[in-house]
């Protein structure tokens, strides 16, 4: 009688069972309830393009306007308009809500991939309870939360986790060289010879680009290029790059836990692939420029695999060096949880509330100037030129970054603008002269010395709540006046 061949026994896929997923889930949904007011201006351009998508009025920010690349994840504003027909706000609900479900489904996958042991499960639960701009974005009502959900199911062994690594860097390009390494390293990991190696990377290649392909054609043959609009009106600074990348890294604190030596060199590749799929990620951020919104948003898709990769690499470290490890890098963090985390949970809030007030203010007004559009277009149907461009092509490619655009006179006059509204600098008031005030960015201090904006007067002053700041909204004189909108 033959006796079976001897060999290393498979790790288990879901090596922390139900117990480790629903305590991960447990402390997800927790703090997501807590940091669930958090929301963002971008957020609002998308729900707005969804509303009039679903409305069937096109793929349009304006509905005077052309359709436009408005928004990074082309699909995401079509998934929300699925549910039919609804005003900016409500769409803004329906991907909050989404983003939230998403991320706690993730979370229970991370904990199911987990090691059961404890220095890995307090790794797991410390840093989802310390890494507060997980959950924050979450709720913020733009992709974030499934994009998570996506990468997060990238780290399932198997070929399919490719493909949702590859569905994530569709969604969002700076995805891409972690989708490949990720792909790269798990092809070599899961073949036994160098023949079944070539052909797992053979499969799962295809996989990780395929989505980015595909997206790419469809936005070229769509709006006539391969790379959205924002690439264009944000072009990426290096410096900023740098800045970002060091901030994310320290105010996340979880990739800092990757910096392990020893514990990485006793580890399997699948580890190793984790920790290098996030250190290329890091260094991508820098190459893209980084991001000019709070709580680190594009770091936070590839924080489950540096979570895992932690919580792996936990087993495998002394208990007091880790210790050590784990206090000094939650510093940062904790500061971040109370310093911006906590006090942006009511962004929401305050963003209603000027959406509310700026009804009334708007009133009369057929075609806004402004660089904050999303909460302007959820207060009013008029026409928006954006000054950041990110919604218009011709702005887009104006010299100047996305608020230091050199916008001109005729470019108000073409577009007939009537009212301008624009954000003063901390502690500013208006004065009588209202274009000599202090503005908060470059291009509205360019906007208020245009000859065609500065016979405007001032129809309110609407204060942004959390901040010392104020909007100024002044219009052309004798605007015949109209209901506002009920949006």
């Amino acid at each position: 009688m033959s006796r079976p061949a001897s060999g290393p026994v498979p790790a288990p896929r879901w090596p922390g069972g139900i117990a480790g997923a629903l305590s991960a889930a447990l402390v997800a949904a927790l703090f997501v309830r807590v940091f669930r007011g958090f929301t963002v201006d971008d957020a609002l351009v998308t729900a707005r393009v969804a509303s009039h998508w679903a409305g069937g009025q096109g793929y349009r920010f304006n509905t005077s306007g052309p359709e436009v690349d408005a928004v990074t994840p082309l699909g995401w504003a079509h998934l929300l308009g699925l549910l039919g027909t609804a005003p900016p706000l409500v769409m803004l609900e329906r991907a909050r809500v989404l983003g939230e479900v998403a991320w706690i489904v993730a979370a229970a996958v991370l904990g199911g991939l987990t090691p059961r042991g404890f220095p890995a499960r307090a790794t797991l639960l410390g840093g989802l309870a310390l890494s507060t701009p997980l959950a924050a974005w979450a709720t913020a009502g733009m992709e974030t939360g499934v994009v998570t959900l996506l990468t997060t199911l990238a780290l399932v062994p198997g070929a399919p986790a490719a493909l949702a690594a590859g569905i994530a860097a569709g969604w969002r390009p700076e995805l891409l060289p972690w989708a490949l390494v990720l792909a790269a390293g798990g092809a070599l990991t899961a073949g036994v010879t160098a023949c079944s190696r070539l052909q797992a990377l053979a499969a799962r290649l295809p996989l990780a680009v395929g989505p980015a392909v595909v997206i790419a054609c469809v936005r070229h043959a769509w709006f006539g290029s391969f790379t959205p609009l924002s690439a264009v009106a944000k072009a990426p600074e290096l410096a900023h790059g740098i800045f970002y990348g060091l901030d994310a890294a320290l105010g996340t604190g979880i990739p800092l836990l990757l910096l392990a030596p020893r514990a990485l060199a006793r580890s399997d590749g699948h580890t190793r692939t984790l920790a290098a799929g996030v250190a290329v990620h890091f260094l991508a951020l820098v190459a893209a420029g980084g991001d000019w919104m709070a709580l680190y948003r594009l770091t936070v898709p590839v924080l489950p695999a540096a979570l895992l990769a932690a919580s792996r690499l936990a087993e495998l470290a002394d208990a007091r060096w880790l210790a050590l490890r784990s206090v000094f890098f939650a510093v940062r963090p904790l500061w971040v949880a109370v310093a911006v985390a906590w006090p942006a949970r009511h962004v929401l809030e305050h963003r209603l509330r000027l959406i509310d007030e700026g009804r009334s203010a708007f009133g009369a007004a057929r075609s806004i100037a402004c660089l904050d559009i999303g909460w302007v277009g959820a207060a009013t149907d008029a026409s928006l030129l954006d000054l950041a461009g990110i919604t218009d092509p011709l702005v887009a490619r104006l010299p100047g970054g996305h608020t230091t655009k050199k916008v001109t006179n005729g470019l108000f006059e073409n577009r007939d603008v009537d009212t301008v509204v624009l954000l003063l600098a901390p502690k500013e008031t208006v004065p009588s002269r209202w274009y000599e005030a202090a503005f908060g960015r470059a291009v509205e201090a360019r906007v208020a010395a245009l000859p065609a904006v500065q016979p405007f007067v001032v129809r309110a002053s609407l204060p942004l709540g959390g901040t010392s700041q104020r909007y100024v909204v002044a219009e052309r004189e004798m605007l015949p006046r109209r209901e506002p909108s009920a949006r």
